[in-house]
């Protein structure tokens, strides 16, 4: 059996794994795969919604209405995304976004153009 790493909010080592998320149960954090994956110095492996690898700079499209947390605005379905930057964390593209300036995005809501 692998080792799962320990909770990176609360330091918990009762994690678990569901899918492509750990969890822990102590504290309720849920975090990705990806931003465990990627060791110092080891390039970020990221998929779009179809399972495509994604590079920085890459041009993606939106794939799902999102509301945009804070705002009235919502970003539309098929809003196109150029020179994206990958990050570890949950919204792991940094972007932006003509009309509506910078933006962080999860991978899961994108597609590869």
């Amino acid at each position: 059996m692998s080792q799962l790493p320990s909770c990176p909010q609360c330091g918990s080592g009762f994690t678990w794994q569901n899918a492509e998320q750990f969890n822990c149960p102590e504290c309720g954090h849920e975090w990705s795969v990806v931003e465990v994956s990627a060791a110092p110095g080891e390039e970020l492996m990221v998929k779009d919604a179809n399972g495509n690898l994604l590079t920085d700079g890459d041009a993606v499209t939106v794939i799902k209405d999102l509301k945009v947390k804070g705002s009235s605005l919502t970003l539309k379905i098929g809003t196109k995304v150029k020179s994206i930057r990958l990050v570890a964390g949950d919204h792991n593209i940094d972007c932006k976004i003509d009309g509506f300036g910078p933006m962080k995005l999860k991978s899961e809501f994108v597609k590869k153009s």
